[in-house]
């Protein structure tokens, strides 16, 4: 009788406690929009932040509450942002994907070399060490940061120029190797067929030539050989509108140091259309 009467207390207390917290639950409950749910499947799931938010679920919720647009995510494309939007309701206005693009050439045998490199393996480090064992003070490091920090393994450095390499098939746009080179000659572009300058280096044309074989020389024969005065020097450095932009290749043909590189389309064996620079050979 001793054992069975506190026995019979617990089960009491732990039925009345059972239903104290489900009665709980169910009154203090936060009601998740079912939408939400609905975009975060439409989502690619990669979590990578690329789009400013904790992940796809709270990219979803933004997106819901109208706190972000429907093409937040630069990792999913045009396809996703279109479901996204059909499921929202939303307009989608102009939807264009982004790629990385290196706008640096100074690799081996290309730039000044000051000496060897024996500090960590990371650009962001030996920015911060104030080191550099090239001559461009703008220009790539070439220890790779960016090739372990892409989540998606479109980035791999080229050991004979120890300059990243882009696979634009990979590349997503998702940024983050841009957000995180010290010295800034990963820019993103529009995934699209376009005439960009591969060399970022605001130093004069005098400077330039001493130290890159390939870099901008402010010669300005690119801005005099447009057609459609598509180019203009700006503040030191050559800009070219792509909206005027015709593709004409005039301005990649008079270049002398050929640092205007033609981003052209390619047939992928899957029939879609990807973009990949044009080989200097």
């Amino acid at each position: 009788m001793s054992i069975l009467l506190p026995t019979v207390l617990i089960g009491i207390l732990g039925v009345a406690f059972g239903y104290m917290l489900a009665w709980f639950a169910q009154k203090f409950a936060i009601h998740t929009n079912p939408l939400i749910k609905k975009i975060e499947e439409i989502l690619p799931g990669a979590n990578c932040g690329a789009c400013g938010y904790p992940g796809c679920s709270g990219l979803a919720e933004k997106i819901v509450n109208e706190d972000a647009p429907v093409n937040a995510c630069p990792v999913g494309g045009v396809k996703v942002w279109t479901e996204i939007a059909k499921l929202t309701g939303k307009t989608t206005g102009k939807l264009e994907t982004k790629k990385a693009m290196l706008v640096c050439q100074g690799g081996k045998g290309t730039v000044q070399e000051l000496g060897t490199y024996f500090g960590i393996d990371d650009c962001r480090a030996a920015a911060v060490l104030g080191v550099s064992h090239i001559g461009c003070i703008n220009g790539c490091l070439g220890l790779g940061t960016c090739e372990k920090i892409c989540p998606f393994d479109a980035i791999h450095i080229n050991p004979e120029t120890s300059l990243p390499v882009i696979d634009w098939a990979e590349c997503t746009g998702c940024g983050k190797c841009v957000e995180e080179c010290p010295r800034k000659v990963l820019a993103l572009v529009p995934g699209r067929e376009q005439v960009q300058l591969a060399c970022s280096s605001p130093a004069s044309g005098k400077e330039v030539r001493r130290i890159c074989s390939k870099g901008c020389i402010k010669c300005q024969l690119c801005v005099k050989a447009c057609p459609v005065q598509a180019i203009h020097f700006q503040d030191g450095v050559i800009k070219i509108d792509q909206e005027k932009c015709t593709l004409c290749g005039l301005c990649k043909e008079k270049c002398p140091t050929r640092c205007i590189l033609c981003l052209l389309t390619k047939d992928r064996k899957d029939a879609e259309k990807t973009l990949a620079p044009v080989s200097e050979s």
